[in-house]
């Protein structure tokens, strides 16, 4: 590749699917992958993966035979294209997209990445370097394509983005007798309640049984309630039916109430009723009110914890009602407003919560034109109103209107990411 001295970053979500080309324009095919070989701190891609119409299996041409990226292309030298060669694998080779995108890695100072989510890749002196692996939700937004959406909205509402969650390749490290493989967590001699849900909860399935139990036994509620949802689902009921009753009832207590829901809803019905028998009212009238929707539907990935209010109270009642709200809410980006028959009528924002005076009446304030998705709308149809219209949650309503819940951004990306 051509050497200017420049260094450019990249993210492999950006790169996939560029058209690979000579410099006279022919195509060869379509970058479907980066071949990696691991060993350097960080390492180099020597390898194009290409496939084209032609060819049933993929192609590979090594990296020295690139001449440029850019706009959306990567631009060969010449005679690259008699270069191309079946894909072959080597020992300490990994593929990017193959076998890291959408894997678990492991810091190697213990700190467990539940997922790659993207690839982080710098150019310099003509060598692409694998630099970082992406485990935020600004990984998830890039390869939706929905970045720069949520960024201007969150620009103009909160003066805000999310933050960038990069993790240096040089503390990442693959299984080094099977790079393919997940790595498995190295527990430090740290104190338990210093260490990550996620990390906890790999050390108490490497544990027996009896040890298992005085673990999660062990846990504070609320540290026991994000472990328990870490866990693998074949370990979650046993974990929680070694709590004493009155702890179980908090720790469930102690999820948002779809999270619970999600929880409860692939146990058998014998124990998921004697454990909503548990709960307290407010939260068990939630949480069977969630349970009635079908898996795969709004209704499904809807939370109940958030703001409606009638058109007649103020900005001081919403205030308020921040204040006590049964549980944190998801979140406080909008308050509905609704009329006495509970149907949405608009939406206030957080922004003209903090700006308008206290005795404003909402109904005044609030955008009538508010969209809304039914309980019974599938996740895709969902999907597709958050990208198309950019917002950071959406109310659902019942067959009649009634608002029941909302989906936040959150819950649409986590939704989704589990079928990318």
């Amino acid at each position: 590749m051509h050497d200017d001295g420049s260094k450019m970053f990249f993210y492999l979500s950006d790169l996939l699917d560029y058209p690979v080309s000579d410099p006279e324009g022919k195509v060869h095919g379509r970058l479907t992958d980066l071949k990696v070989q691991l060993g350097e701190l960080f390492p180099k891609v020597n390898s194009l993966v290409i496939r084209n119409r032609r060819e049933k299996s993929a192609l590979t041409l090594d990296w020295s035979w690139v001449e440029t990226i850019r706009g959306r292309s990567a631009v060969l030298k010449p005679g690259a294209g008699s270069r191309l060669t079946d894909l072959e694998v080597g020992n300490r080779e990994i593929l990017l997209r193959e076998d890291l995108l959408d894997k678990q890695v492991v810091d190697t100072s213990g700190a467990k990445i539940e997922r790659v989510n993207d690839i982080h890749l710098l150019i310099v002196h003509g060598e692409l370097l694998l630099v970082h692996v992406d485990f935020g939700l600004r990984g998830i937004l890039r390869r939706l394509g929905w970045m720069r959406a949520i960024d201007a909205a969150s620009d103009w509402l909160f003066t805000y983005r999310l933050p960038e969650r990069l993790a240096s390749w040089k503390f990442v490290q693959p299984l080094a007798s099977d790079p393919k493989s997940n790595l498995k967590l190295n527990v430090t001699v740290r104190k338990l309640h210093e260490l990550h849900p996620s990390d906890i909860a790999d050390i108490i399935e490497d544990l027996d049984r009896t040890n298992r139990s005085s673990v999660f036994r062990a846990l504070d509620t609320e540290t026991a309630a994000d472990t328990l949802q870490e866990v693998d689902p074949r370990l979650q009921l046993s974990l929680i039916e070694t709590a004493p009753p009155e702890q179980a009832s908090d720790i469930l207590e102690s999820m948002e109430p779809d999270e619970a829901t999600d929880f409860l809803a692939d146990l058998p019905e014998e124990k998921k009723e004697r454990l909503i028998r548990t709960m307290e009212k407010p939260f068990r009238e939630q949480v069977e009110g969630l349970l009635k929707h079908e898996a795969g539907t709004a209704g499904s990935i809807m939370t109940t914890d958030f703001l409606a209010l009638r058109g007649d109270q103020t900005i001081a009642d919403a205030v308020e009602s921040f204040r006590n709200a049964f549980h944190p809410l998801d979140t406080v980006a909008y308050i509905y407003v609704t009329g006495e028959d509970r149907r949405p009528a608009g939406v206030v924002t957080l922004r003209q919560l903090l700006l308008c005076g206290r005795e404003e009446k909402l109904g005044e304030l609030m955008n009538p034109h508010l969209l809304k998705v039914g309980t019974d709308d599938d996740i895709k149809t969902v999907a597709d109103v958050f990208n198309k219209y950019k917002f950071l949650a959406v109310p659902a309503v019942d067959g009649e209107g009634v608002i029941q819940g909302i989906i936040t951004l959150h819950d649409i990306l986590q939704a989704t990411a589990e079928k990318l």
